[in-house]
């Protein structure tokens, strides 16, 4: 549009537009846009009569040309009315049947007890990894079915309190109970040959065998690795017979204390345990005091 001359326009600028001439701008891109996005020809309510003119069967309203129409289309009366539309088709609609589902028939059996099981321990000769053995006996098992079995973590059961340290091995068969084991909560090599499992239909026994994997050593400080086997506690000592010498304290000369003057000539023997060094001599101001028949006393202050 020119919007250029005009009455109170500026040369160099835009001259003012009426709200007539605005508003036919506006119609005229909203058309172009909607050529743009939408295919007037597919439009279901659109209808061309026979005077040029284009109706909305929608709504029963009348438009010069397609951009008339197209404005129509983004209006409030047509969208409402496509609301509408679309509500009554939904209620009217036969309700379609919901598909069927696929029913598992659950077969019930009546319990009988425990199986019989043995468990026996193994170590590899060549590898050292530990295994555990199971043996399950079930003699009575229903036709059809084969045993099962899933490792549980302490914290799935309500039995006993969890414990980190420990997890079962859960073992199924119909009719019989389900029996768990208690095993240490160590990572379980699952290679082909270490981890296997077999169910003989004859003799009606179930096995299963699995390794635990070997457990990395950490290495000390000094680069060692850390021995495995438990350190036993030194035997108890009995008796009074000779300790080793300490660092801290080196055993006494065998001539007594040095410094100290010999004993006396007529002093009694003394008794020596086995073992232990001889004692020094008693200070001089502590001389044993000898009797009139040769008997030691103890010294007694006189009076004045």
């Amino acid at each position: 549009m020119d919007f250029q001359h005009r009455a109170g326009g500026k040369t160099g600028s835009g001259g003012v537009a009426s709200s007539s001439e605005s508003n036919r701008d506006r119609r005229e891109r909203l058309r172009q846009l909607a050529l743009e996005t939408i295919d007037i020809n597919k439009d279901p309510y659109f209808m061309k009569n026979h005077l040029g003119s284009y109706e909305c069967k929608l709504c029963l309203t009348l438009h010069n040309n397609e951009g008339s129409y197209l404005a129509h289309t983004q209006g409030k009366k047509h969208q409402t009315n496509l609301a509408r539309r679309a509500a009554k088709e939904a209620k009217e609609a036969p309700a379609q049947p919901a598909p069927e589902k696929v029913k598992v028939e659950v077969r019930k059996f009546v319990k009988i007890g425990r199986p019989g099981y043995k468990v026996t321990k193994q170590r590899d000769s060549e590898t050292g990894q530990q295994s555990l053995l199971f043996q399950i006996d079930y003699p009575e098992i229903a036709e059809g079915i084969g045993p099962r079995h899933r490792f549980m973590s302490a914290y799935e059961q309500r039995i006993e309190p969890p414990d980190r340290r420990w997890q079962y091995l859960l073992l199924a068969a119909e009719p019989y109970e389900t029996i768990a084991f208690k095993v240490p909560s160590r990572e379980i090599d699952k290679s082909e040959s270490r981890f296997w499992t077999h169910w003989n239909r004859e003799t009606k026994q179930f096995f299963l065998q699995f390794h635990f994997k070997m457990e990395k050593l950490l290495p000390q400080p000094g680069g060692q690795v850390a021995p495995t086997s438990i350190k036993r506690p030194p035997p108890l000592m009995t008796g009074m017979g000779s300790r080793p010498p300490t660092d801290s304290m080196p055993p006494p000369p065998p001539g007594g204390i040095p410094g100290m003057p010999p004993p006396p000539h007529n002093a009694p023997p003394q008794m020596h345990h086995a073992g232990l060094p001889p004692p020094g001599a008693l200070p001089p101001h502590m001389h044993p005091q000898l009797s009139s028949d040769g008997s030691v006393g103890i010294p007694h202050s006189r009076s004045n």
